[in-house]
C-alpha cells in the first residue's frame, strides 16, 4: 500500500515536471524568422560615345572576364575626325617648322644686298673724300661736295637697312611667333589625344569578372552615348542583405556572424559576417500604433557576405535567419 502511494506520488510529480515544460514552452516566445535575399554589385554597360554596334562577343548567361571586348561599335565620322585630327597636327608642327627656320635662298638673297650696300658706302666714302680735296683747290663747288655726303649717308643707311633684314632671316620669326605656333603643336596633339580616346570608346571591354544577365543591344542597332548596352552582376562577390526595424539590431556590430539558410540551396546553413549597417529613407519608417503608445521606428538595412565561397549562390535567391529579439 505504502508502495502503490509512492508510485502515485511520482506519477504526479513528473506529471507535474512535465506540465510545466508544455507550459514554459508554450509561453516562451518562437524565434524572430527575418527573410532576406542574395544580392550583388550590377553594372550597366554603356558607351561613352555614340555608334552603331558592329559586332556582339557576349550574350545572357556568359561569363566575361575583366578587360574582355564584349562588343564592337562603328562610327564613320569619329574615323573621319581622327583623321581630321591626324592632319591639323601635321600642319601645325609644319608651321612650327617654318617659323623656326629660314629658306637658305633668302639668307643668300639678303647677304647679296648686304655685299651690295657695302660697295655703295665705299664707292660714296671715295667720292666723298675726293670732293674735300677738290674743293680746297677751288676745282669743285659746295653743292658737288654736300651732294657727295649726302650720298654717303645714304648708303650708310641703306647698309643698316640691308644688315637688320639679314639679322632678320637668320633669325627667323619672332618669339611670340614661335611660343604661338609651338601652343598651336600642342593645342593639335591635345585635339588628336581625345579623338583617339573616342575611338577607343568604341571598343566596350567588361569592367569585372561578371556574367551577362540582360543584353539590349542588337546588330546594326545605333546607340547613343550612355545608353546601356548590357547589363552584368558580379556573382563572384555576393552578399544577404535583411531589412529590420531599429529595435531588432540591438547590439548588432559589423563584424558580428550569424548563420543563415538558403532554401534554393537544399536549405544549407552559411555562416555570413556583417559588413553594412545602414539607416534606409523616411519610406521605410515602420509606424507605430499610438493608442499603444509605441514609437516610430527606422528601418535599417543590414548586409552580411559569406565568411567562405558558396559555390551556387545567385542574387535573387531567399535567405533565412532565425533572429533573436535582443542582442546582448
Amino acid at each position: 500500500m505504502r508502495m502503490l502511494r509512492l508510485v502515485r506520488a511520482l506519477i504526479a510529480l513528473v506529471a507535474i515536471v512535465a506540465l510545466g515544460v508544455v507550459l514554459w514552452f508554450a509561453t516562451r516566445p518562437p524565434p524572430l524568422v527575418v527573410q532576406g535575399e542574395v544580392s550583388a554589385n550590377r553594372i550597366d554597360l554603356s558607351p561613352r560615345v555614340s555608334g552603331r554596334v558592329a559586332k556582339l562577343n557576349a550574350d545572357v548567361g556568359d561569363n566575361v572576364a575583366a578587360g574582355a571586348v564584349i562588343a564592337e561599335l562603328d562610327s564613320p565620322q569619329l574615323i573621319a575626325s581622327l583623321q581630321m585630327a591626324k592632319a591639323a597636327l601635321a600642319v601645325a608642327e609644319a608651321d612650327l617648322v617654318r617659323v623656326n627656320s629660314t629658306r637658305p635662298e633668302t639668307i643668300a638673297a639678303r647677304k647679296a644686298e648686304l655685299a651690295a650696300a657695302d660697295a655703295d658706302v665705299t664707292l660714296y666714302q671715295e667720292n666723298a673724300a675726293r670732293q674735300a680735296k677738290l674743293i680746297s683747290s677751288g676745282s669743285s663747288t659746295q653743292s658737288m661736295v654736300d651732294e657727295a655726303t649726302r650720298n654717303l649717308e645714304g648708303s650708310i643707311r641703306k647698309r643698316e637697312s640691308a644688315q637688320a633684314a639679314l639679322d632678320l632671316a637668320v633669325a627667323g620669326s619672332s618669339k611670340e611667333e614661335k611660343a604661338l605656333a609651338a601652343t598651336q603643336v600642342e593645342q593639335a596633339k591635345a585635339s588628336l589625344a581625345q579623338t583617339q580616346t573616342d575611338v577607343g570608346e568604341l571598343t566596350i571591354r567588361a569592367p569585372i569578372d561578371a556574367q551577362v544577365t540582360t543584353r539590349v543591344a542588337e546588330l546594326g542597332e545605333n546607340f547613343s552615348a550612355g545608353a546601356p548596352l548590357y547589363s552584368l552582376i558580379d556573382i563572384n562577390h555576393p552578399w544577404f542583405t535583411f531589412n529590420l526595424r531599429e529595435d531588432l539590431i540591438k547590439g548588432l556590430a559589423i563584424g558580428d556572424r550569424f548563420d543563415v539558410t538558403v532554401p534554393a540551396l537544399d536549405n544549407s546553413k552559411i555562416e555570413v559576417q556583417v559588413t553594412v549597417i545602414n539607416v534606409q529613407g523616411q519610406y521605410a519608417t515602420w509606424r507605430a500604433t499610438r493608442a499603444t503608445g509605441d514609437f516610430d521606428l527606422r528601418t535599417f538595412e543590414v548586409r552580411a557576405e559569406p565568411t567562405s565561397p558558396i559555390k551556387g549562390l545567385r542574387p535573387g535567391m531567399s535567405a533565412i535567419a532565425r533572429w533573436p529579439k535582443a542582442r546582448s
